[in-house]
Order: C-alpha cells, then sequence, then structure tokens
C-alpha cells in the first residue's frame, strides 16, 4: 500500500509541475511520503516538508497527513508544501512564499493557504486524472489536553503574583513579601492528584 500511494503522490508532482514552472519556478528533488507532521497527531498540520539540508541525500522530504484521503485535498496539501521545497523552506509563510503561492492562484491565510477559484479547477483536473488516493483515510484520535489554571498566589492588598509549584500547593499559599498578608489561592490549587 505504501508503495502505490507514494507512487501516486510522485505523479501527482509531474502533474502540477508545469503549473509550477508556468511560474518560472522549479521544483527541486523531493520525496513524498503519506506520516505525521513533526508536530505531532494533535496539531492540526496536514502537511510538511523538510528542506534538502534537513536530509543526508539533499533531498526535500515532504510528508501529508493520513489523515487526508480525497485526491483534491491530498493534491492542494501537496502544493502548498512544493511552494515551501521551492523556496527551500527558507522563508517559511513569509513574503517569499506569499508571493509564489498568490502568483499560483492560492488563496486564504498563508499558514493554511490552499488553491483559489482557477487553481482550484486546475487541481480537481489533475485529482480526475490520478483517480482515487490508494490511501484509506487514518482517524486520529483528538482528545485535547485539559487545560488547568496553573496555580498561583495573588496579593489582595498590591496585585503581586507568584505561580506556585505542585509540590508546594499544601502549604499554603504564601506571605506576600511587601504587604506581610497571606496572598490569594488563584487557578486550580487542587492537591489530590499530589503524590505525599
Amino acid at each position: 500500500m505504501s508503495t502505490l500511494r507514494e507512487a501516486w503522490l510522485h505523479a501527482a508532482i509531474e502533474f502540477v509541475r508545469p503549473l509550477i514552472a508556468e511560474k518560472q519556478c522549479v521544483i527541486p528533488e523531493c520525496d513524498v511520503s503519506v506520516g505525521f507532521a513533526s508536530t505531532g497527531v494533535r496539531s492540526g498540520h496536514i502537511g510538511q516538508c523538510w528542506s534538502a539540508h534537513s536530509s543526508s541525500e539533499a533531498r526535500n522530504q515532504i510528508f501529508i497527513s493520513p489523515a487526508l484521503s480525497e485526491p483534491f485535498e491530498v493534491i492542494d496539501t501537496l502544493v502548498h508544501e512544493l511552494v515551501h521545497a521551492v523556496d527551500g523552506c527558507q522563508h517559511k509563510h513569509g513574503k517569499e512564499f506569499k508571493k509564489m503561492a498568490l502568483s499560483l492562484g492560492m488563496k486564504g491565510p498563508m499558514r493554511s493557504a490552499g488553491a483559489g477559484p482557477q487553481l482550484e479547477v486546475k487541481l480537481e483536473a489533475v485529482a480526475s486524472q490520478r483517480g482515487p488516493h490508494p490511501h484509506g483515510k487514518l482517524s486520529a484520535p483528538s482528545k485535547k489536553a485539559v487545560r488547568r489554571d496553573r496555580p498561583r498566589a495573588k496579593c489582595s492588598e498590591c496585585g503581586y503574583q507568584v505561580p506556585m509549584r505542585k509540590k508546594f500547593l499544601s502549604y499554603g499559599p504564601p506571605i506576600c513579601p511587601k504587604d506581610k498578608v497571606e496572598m490569594e489561592a488563584v487557578g486550580d490549587w487542587d492537591v489530590s492528584d499530589i503524590n505525599a
């Protein structure tokens, strides 16, 4: 399966190469695979490009999220990552990336830039020529960490605040160094999960 989907992705690069060449840009040597971004499963990133400088083979490494399976979505994400590859991953989503992306017909915030109306028509044609993406969509867990308000102590007189470490919560709020009064407990002071 992985050989088929990587072959599909490499063939997709060849289909979009002329679109990028029209803008006087050259796609460098790239390897493309299905895989999660280095930021992890829950980051929401659907693609990532690593520069050739990161690879011992001096080839850009592009990863398309296994959460994508629709051919258009995959190719749209691939084009975004190819713009990074053309740029050598030097300017992130800055003005150089933006200039190239807009010239190709991409739109939206540059961090998530995708095909605009005219580019969408071209990529839909590429997607229909490529046929189904030989990859079953992966449903990754989306459980998000529960964010707890960090415990701290605050002086009601002067407003001075200090962060509190969990292991000292059972001692209670400290005394304000300025006003010499006990400070108020602010945030999550639950001490039930602290080992004694």
